[in-house]
């Protein structure tokens, strides 16, 4: 198995359960024309996060990192009517290709993007009284995520689902001498996760046109 296979069955994956979806296939054009990197998620994985959200029954969902958007139109169409996300995003140019994404996609009236550092947002978010989410997304800097996953724990509900990307980090993560700020913040979340007794959660590897990952899937207890 190299990365060619992997790029070639998500392409043949994609292409029979995936359609063609024009507002999709704009944001991600779009972040490309505006000179973003391509870090939004793959599209099975936007599918994965739609399905996690219509399973659980969401009717509110907080993302932290909305990049272009692409990631929000996918879970923000899982909504019932009368659902909400709040999505943060602190780069500018991000933050203006993926609201021009999302308006173009009909969701403006569902998502609300804040824009800021996700851990000046977060106590206002609080603040407001906006939770507790039925779901939450986290795919921010690496090196946030054991801060970001303790504010999804604040402001959840039992039966809260929390999925936090890129945590595998190409195989970076099983290395203990790591001085990369990512690898210490996966390495601190999944410690952090072992000595929470308010989640049960797992850690699943991934392979794809994307390269070598993976993500966490936490559920928070009754």
């Amino acid at each position: 198995m190299n990365q060619d296979q992997w790029t070639a069955i998500d392409s043949y994956t994609n292409g029979l359960l995936i359609s063609h979806d024009p507002a999709l296939e704009k944001a991600s054009g779009m972040s490309r024309e505006a000179g973003l990197p391509d870090v939004e998620v793959a599209p099975n994985q936007g599918m994965l996060l739609h399905l996690l959200a219509r399973i659980g029954g969401a009717r509110s969902i907080l993302e932290i990192g909305t990049f272009g958007g692409y990631s929000t139109i996918w879970l923000a169409r899982a909504l019932p009517e009368g659902g909400k996300l709040i999505t943060i995003e602190s780069g500018i140019l991000f933050a203006r290709a993926a609201r021009d994404n999302i308006e173009r996609a009909g969701l403006g009236d569902v998502v609300d993007l804040r824009v800021g550092r996700a851990l000046d947002i977060l106590p206002e978010i609080e603040a407001e009284e906006a939770g507790p989410f039925d779901l939450f997304f986290i795919d921010a800097d690496k090196a946030g995520i054991p801060e970001y996953f303790a504010w999804a724990l604040k402001l959840s509900r039992p039966g809260s689902v929390v999925v936090v990307d890129n945590v595998v980090l190409g195989g970076a993560l099983v290395d203990p001498a790591s001085t990369d700020p990512a690898v210490a913040g996966s390495r601190g979340f999944h410690e952090l996760l072992a000595g929470e007794p308010r989640v049960t959660a797992t850690t699943v590897q991934t392979v794809g046109a994307k390269g070598y990952d993976g993500f966490t899937l936490a559920v928070v207890n009754g």
